[in-house]
């Protein structure tokens, strides 16, 4: 079919974009840096990078693929409310670098996660990733939100909160506040590069410089960079570490709460998005035995990529049918 789409899901980490055919062919990939504007020094530059890339590698596959797209959706964080015109702003720029024509739609990264698991006009959707935020999608929109604050103030349960909570143990177990944590030892590892005894004694000279190199690192990053850590704090509370699993419960308990307070619905599908609830990891887990007791909301899916789903919204303004775009769910998710 001679239509093509673009789909894209620029989260704080990573920016990915996809381009597909009428038929739910992929026909171009590509990825670039994160395109969050609070957390990533270029985020339109990301944007461009990726577009560009999928464009580009499609039209190995299909000479001339450029002139014969005919939509495109951006998932973007922050898209809603006051944040639109510059989110839209941002992907009009990107667009237009790739060389393509018209201007794309521009919408929150909950909408594009939700049409990521299920093909359902409505439900909720959890992203847990480098931020947190949860929704209700009603219609290809946000009718309802929890969270997704920012790092500084919200986020709880994301990649960056666990991060944060890691180098706080760390500092703490250094300092005398705390117990002592494996986190000091591999959280060090993580952030500095460099070997650290497992024994560092609370309040010495030694657990002192080491606490001064480890803000200094962190303050040296953007804040997005702390969600690196997930995967460290996943691997010590896998191992028993007692402050490491109290992370993580307490951010499974937090992404729940995030869920509960849009107030469920009897058989509403709940979507479970970004990368830490999408891997195999412990706080993913939780969250999925959290929901899978008998619960007034329906069954719960795990999301593909986002991208996907921007692709799948973008297919929704060319004219396909229900059927085609069910079939192209099914075949793409």
């Amino acid at each position: 079919m001679d239509t093509v789409v673009v789909g894209v899901d620029g989260g704080g980490t990573r920016t990915r974009c996809v381009v597909v055919d009428g038929d739910g062919r992929v026909l171009g990939r590509a990825e670039a840096g994160g395109a969050n504007p609070n957390s990533s020094p270029d985020p339109v530059g990301a944007l461009a990078q990726a577009v560009s890339g999928a464009v580009a590698q499609a039209a190995e596959v299909e000479p001339g693929v450029a002139k014969r797209v005919a939509a495109g959706v951006f998932g973007l964080a922050g898209a809603g409310g006051a944040g639109h015109a510059d989110a839209l702003a941002r992907a009009t720029a990107a667009w237009h670098a790739a060389g393509l024509t018209g201007a794309p739609e521009v919408v929150g990264d909950l909408v594009v996660n939700f049409a990521a698991g299920t093909p359902e006009p409505e439900g909720l959707v959890l992203v847990a990733g480098t931020g947190a935020i949860a929704g209700r999608i009603a219609d290809g929109a946000v009718v309802r939100r929890c969270d997704g604050y920012g790092w500084l103030v919200g986020d709880r349960g994301s990649g960056t909160w666990l991060g944060r909570m890691a180098v706080t143990a760390a500092l703490d177990a250094l300092d005398g506040r705390g117990p002592a944590t494996a986190l000091t030892r591999t959280v060090s590892a993580a952030l500095l590069g460099d070997p650290v005894p497992a024994d560092q004694e609370a309040g010495t000279a030694e657990a002192h410089a080491l606490a001064q190199r480890l803000v200094r690192a962190v303050y040296g990053s953007p804040p997005a960079a702390l969600a690196r850590l997930s995967p460290v704090v996943d691997a010590a509370a896998r191992a028993g570490d007692p402050a490491a699993r109290m992370i993580v419960t307490e951010a499974a308990d937090h992404l729940a709460e995030s869920v509960h307070a849009l107030v469920p619905r009897q058989g509403e599908a709940l979507v479970l998005a970004g990368g830490i609830l999408t891997s195999p990891t412990l706080l993913a887990e939780l969250v999925t035995a959290a929901f899978a007791e008998p619960r007034s909301s329906g069954a719960t899916a795990t999301a593909g990529p986002g991208e996907l789903g921007a692709a799948m919204l973008a297919l929704r303004h060319t004219g396909l049918s229900p059927t085609a775009l069910a079939r192209i769910h099914a075949d793409l998710l």
